[in-house]
Parts: C-alpha cells; structure tokens; sequence
C-alpha cells in the first residue's frame, strides 16, 4: 500500500514537471516564432538602410568635392594674385595713361618716370615696352619709342602689333593702324589663330579699324574661311564644336523634381538627360536674345577703343593658362554642386577657350558661347554667332534630334521587397495604371502564395502528433506495467512530441498571419506607389512637350540673323563674303 502512495506521488510531481516543461517550450517556440518575425523585419530595414547609406555616401562625396572646389579656388586666386598681380598693376596703367594724355592733367614727365618704373619692375613682361614706348610718343621722343617698340615685338610680336594698331586707331593715325593691322594678320594662320585674334574681330566687329582696315580684315577673314572649308570633314568639325558649346548650356535638374521617378525607374538616367535637353531650348533662347537685344555702343570712338583696349590688356596671359584652367574647372564643380564628373565634362569643352592658338571657326565658337573665358563682347558674340549662323542652325538642329531620339517609347517601372524585385512593369503614358495595378496585385498573389507554401509543418513535425501520441501511450503502459523508469522517459519524449507539434502548428499559424499583413500592406503601398509613378510619367510628357517645342523659338531667332548687320560701316564686298559664308 505504501508502495503505491509514493508511486502515486511520484506520478504527481513527474506530472507537474512535465506541465512546467510543455509550458516552458511554448514560451520557447513563441519566441522563436517572434524572432523569425524580427529577423524579417531586420532584413526589410537592412536593405532600406543599406539603400539610404548609398545616398548618404553620393551625397556626402558631393558635399565633399563642393567644399574642397571652394577651398581651392580661394588657394588658386590667391596663387594668380601673388604671381601675376604686378602684371594685373600695368594692364590698369595703359589705358590710364592714354586717358590721362587726353585729359592733359597729368605731366608727361609723370607719365614717363610711371612707365619706366614699371618697366624696370615687371621684366619679360610684353606689355611694359609697349608702355615705355607710348610715353615717349607722348613726350615726342622717337629713338626711345623705336628701341621700346622692338622689344615689344621681340617679346610678343601678336600683342603688340594688335595693342598698337588699336591706339593708333585711337590717335586717329589710320594709315597707321592699318600697317599694324596688316602686321597682325599677316602672322595669322587660320588654323592656328593666336586666341588674342578676337580683340581684332571685337575692333572690326564694332566698327572701329576705319574703311580702309576694314578691307584687310574681310580679306583675310575670306582667306580663312576659303582655306577651312577645303578641309575634309569640316561640316561635321563645325555641327561637332558648335553642338558640345551649345550642350555645355545645360543645367542639371532639381533634386525635388520626379522624385518618384527617380526612385522606381530604371529609365531615369535616361529621362533626365533628355529633360535637361528640353530645358536647354530656353536657357538658349534667353542666352541669344540677351546677347542680341543688347543695343550697338553709340558712344565716341575713343571710348570704344578703350573698351576693346581693356579688353585686351586685362585678358589673362599666356602664362596664367594652367592656373586659369584650375579655376575653372572648380568654378564648375560648384556651379554643379559638387558633381566632378559633369564639372570634368564640361571642362573638356571649355578647355578650347584656354588654348594659345586655335583654328578661325574655333575661335568663333569660343567667343560666341565663351565669353567669361575669352573675354568677348557682346558684338564680337554677335558677329560670330550672325558669321556662324549655318553652322549654329545645323547643330543646333543636331541637339534637338539628338535628344529627342533618346526618349523612351515605354518607361519601365519595378518595385522591389527588400532585395527581391516583385513587380517590372512598362508604360508609355501613364494611362494603362489598371494593367499595372492588377498585374501588381497578381505578382503580389503570387509571392505571397509562395511564401505561404513554404510555411508548412516539416515531416517531423506531422509526425510528432502520431507518433509522439503512441510514445506517450507506451510510457503509460510502461508505468503501469512496473517500468516506472523507461516509462516516464517515454511518455516525457512522447508528450514533447505532441507538445513540439501543437507549437509549431500554432508558430506556423502566426507566420502565415505576419506574411499575410505584409503582404497586404506591400499591396497597398506598392498600388500607391503604381500610381504616383504614374502621374509622374503624365507631368513629365507634358512638360518634355512643352519645353521641346521653345527649340523652333530658337531657330526662328537664328534664321533671323544676318551677319551684315552685326558689323559696322562694312563695304559692299565685305556683305557679299559673310552673306556667302
């Protein structure tokens, strides 16, 4: 009887133990249900943290080239300042001293002890002989004045030939001018053009060389463009130069524009290209009429020449260029928000306007859409624009067809889950968003039935029910039977079984549960996503409608010029070669 109490009670405890251990793996198996769930979840935030870290990087990089650019412009300015700013003093002084010769308030003696000085203080420099030699005009002094002037032309014999020719036409010594004019040009080959060769073009643009300086300038310009046009290929050289001159106009989008686009479109790099293309048409049109509604200076000569003069005295010189072309490549760098890669681009362009010598038609273009670079003025851009007007149009027409042959017949759209793409779709309009929005809903179906398939109870796991229940029974008859020992160990393996069986089934449900609301909630958000997308690809037809048709404003404008008009007092035969050209 004692026997069976303690057996009793044994059974009891071994009972209870067992309710704490069926408890203590359910707890376990809802746990691990949990964790399976934030593992998930973990997974999801990984990949949109890995994408936002991608973005912050791009971003940080722009920030960081930015900054840098800013640094070293402020460095490089500093450098030109330090090396070049005493020539930077004798530019100032050559048309001061011109001025104060006008004026008579400044003695001439002045005037000679400035220039002097200058000269002892700014050796090799080309312009300080030039100044030495136009004080000892001024003071009546003609050996000086042949000495200083043959040292000019030793140093720089271009420069001093065109700075001359322009203060003789100044002085209104016109036979002069035109022996230095003549001078000039004559060491001039069309093919390699000293990039000074523009303050002549400024000169006769405006009407400043006189009758008889005219004839020589359209002579020689006839000659140039004769000898260019024999060239193989040159048609396609002038739609190729004027084309990426006409590019490098473009600026980039904002970031806050199609912002859908940009994140669910792999047609995006495209569409952007093409949208700054379409913007381009009117950032031309306000650049040309600027330039061209720009009234003719009807000012007195002398003042005109001084305009052209400061523009050649205070050009940067030859030995500047490697520092110049350093400023402006980080110029770039900040105008496009620490993009290097545009800023490099366009630089390739720009590095033209910093060549010493250049062919006449190059030297046309970079005075026409260079200006900063080459110090033009506004007639000299509207001389070369109304002389280049052919070319201007071909490639102008060039760019509006090469832009629009880049634009995507169909606009292809994808949403992903985490790393995994769950929808591709295409548009061409934005109008088939149903299409879309049910073939989403199918690929979404899909996916989640997948999913759903794989969440099933493993063959251990089905078997744990069955055969855990006979385990069970056998403990049980074990226990009775006497075997109190092999019966409890099977009856504990058998019940944790059944017990490993009704948890998982009951994680499973769960799963099936979590799976089943974020699928619902990707349904939702993705649909959203379809159609906001869409909308976008509706703004951006329309707008790329709009902004395409402003480029016939821009040929209109061009098939107004005539080149007769933009310079001067020109002769009859002088019309006849640019209306030819």
């Amino acid at each position: 009887m004692a026997e069976r109490i303690i057996e009793q009670a044994n059974l009891d405890r071994i009972e209870r133990n067992l309710e704490v251990v069926f408890k203590n793996i359910e707890v376990l198996d809802r746990n691990i249900g949990t964790v399976n769930n934030n593992v998930s979840i973990v997974n999801d935030e990984l990949s949109k943290l890995a994408r936002e870290f991608h973005d912050y990087v791009a971003e940080a990089a722009r920030q960081s080239e930015l900054q840098k650019a800013e640094i070293r412009l402020v460095k490089i300015r500093q450098e030109l300042e330090k090396n070049f700013g005493h020539y930077a003093e004798i530019r100032r002084t050559t048309t001061g001293v011109l001025q104060a010769d006008d004026l008579g308030i400044v003695k001439k003696d002045t005037i000679t002890d400035v220039t002097e000085e200058m000269m002892i203080t700014t050796p090799n420099y080309w312009l300080a002989p030039c100044l030495v030699a136009l004080a000892a005009w001024i003071n009546d002094k003609p050996e000086i004045a042949d000495r200083a002037v043959r040292e000019a032309i030793k140093r720089d014999d271009e420069k001093t030939s065109l700075l001359f020719a322009l203060i003789c036409r100044r002085a209104d010594r016109k036979q002069a001018c035109l022996k230095w004019a003549k001078r000039y040009f004559e060491n001039q080959d069309a093919e390699n053009l000293d990039r000074k060769c523009i303050i002549m073009l400024d000169a006769y643009a405006s009407g400043l060389l006189g009758a008889d300086s005219e004839g020589v300038v359209a002579k020689h310009i006839e000659q140039w463009l004769a000898q260019l046009e024999e060239k193989p290929g040159f048609v396609e050289q002038q739609t190729s130069q004027w084309s990426a001159a006409i590019n490098q106009k473009r600026m980039p989008l904002k970031d806050t524009q199609y912002t859908y686009l940009k994140k669910y479109s792999t047609t995006w790099s495209v569409l952007r290209d093409i949208m700054e293309g379409a913007h381009l048409h009117a950032t031309i049109f306000e650049y040309l009429t600027n330039i061209f509604e720009q009234p003719i200076t009807t000012g007195a000569v002398k003042k005109q020449l001084d305009e052209v003069l400061d523009s050649l005295v205070t050009d940067f010189d030859d030995e500047e260029i490697p520092l110049r072309k350093k400023e402006k490549l980080n110029q770039f760098i900040v105008d496009y928000e620490g993009d290097k890669q545009r800023a490099e681009d366009a630089m390739q362009v720009e590095n033209t306007a910093f060549e010493t010598h250049k062919d006449f038609t190059q030297l046309l273009t970079d005075a026409a859409m260079k200006p900063e670079s080459t110090n033009s003025s506004v007639s000299t851009q509207k001389f070369a624009l109304s002389l280049s007007k052919e070319w201007v149009r071909d490639a102008y027409e060039d760019v509006i067809a090469t832009n629009r042959s880049k634009i995507p017949d169909q606009i292809e759209i994808h949403l992903n889950a985490g790393d995994k793409q769950i929808f591709q779709g295409m548009t061409k309009d934005g109008e088939n968003e149903g299409e879309l929005v049910a073939i989403y809903n199918s690929n979404i179906d899909k996916e989640k039935a997948d999913v759903l398939s794989r969440l099933a109870l493993s063959g251990f796991q089905q078997f744990c029910l069955y055969g855990g229940g006979v385990i069970a029974a056998l403990g049980l008859i074990l226990l009775v039977t006497g075997s109190w020992i092999l019966g409890i160990i099977a009856a504990v393996a058998g019940i944790g079984m059944m017990v490993n069986h009704f948890t998982a089934k009951k994680n499973l449900e769960v799963q099936r549960q979590t799976t089943e609301n974020q699928y619902e909630d990707l349904r939702k958000s993705g649909t959203e996503i379809i159609r906001a997308t869409l909308a976008e690809v509706v703004d951006f037809r329309n707008e790329f409608a709009e902004r395409d048709v402003e480029s016939q404003k821009v040929l209109d404008l061009i098939d107004t010029l005539s080149p007769e008009q933009y310079v001067q007092k020109q002769s009859d035969a002088t019309r006849r070669i640019k209306m030819n050209a």
